[in-house]
């Protein structure tokens, strides 16, 4: 999995929930800001996606809007289906729970893609209490700040690994959680 140093190609990261309205859009522009932040945005294109179809084309959910207006992201969003074939032009695939897990490793299989780049984005958060973000959607504000709140704590942790793991050469590391 890694990249040699003179490979310019960026990195390719997708992060995934079930309708690509909550969490995973919620994690795609924390990690945008974060890796702009660290001096990285020209090496790494973040993207998200759902497992399902039933949001396709609309905005992010008001819930995920909200929170991330208040702390100053962007909120520009369309979600989209992540479908067998679009693992093909990923690096890493971060999903929000074990459901998500599955559903992207069956994918995986059908279509010969790593497994191992599929990995539960609190997997890199040695703070978390569990593996999973929770779906918000239809609670209240208060749990949207809380799914906020994981996903810039695992952000330092994928940040750390996409240097290690992707964009310096070496063997490929696959002792992360």
């Amino acid at each position: 999995m890694s990249r040699s140093p003179s490979e310019t190609a960026p990195v390719r990261i997708s992060v995934v929930c079930s309708g690509n309205i909550c969490r995973s859009p919620i994690g795609e522009k924390v990690l945008q800001a974060r890796f702009a932040e660290a001096g990285l945005a020209d090496r790494v294109r973040i993207s998200s996606a759902g497992t399902g179809d039933w949001h396709v084309g609309d905005g992010a959910n008001h819930g995920a809007v909200a929170v991330l207006r208040r702390h100053g992201y962007p909120t520009d969003h369309a979600a989209q289906q992540i479908l067998p074939a679009d693992l093909a032009d990923l690096d890493l695939v971060l999903v929000a729970d074990r459901g998500h897990l599955r559903v992207l490793r069956r994918h995986a299989a059908e279509v010969g893609f790593d497994a191992e780049k599929i990995k539960l984005i609190r997997s890199f958060d040695d703070t978390a209490d569990s593996d999973d973000v929770p779906d918000p959607y239809g609670r209240p504000d208060a749990e949207f700040e809380d799914v906020l709140s994981m996903l810039e704590a695992a952000a330092p942790g994928v940040i750390e690994w996409v240097r290690r793991e992707l964009l310096t050469a070496g063997p490929t590391a696959s002792e992360h959680r």
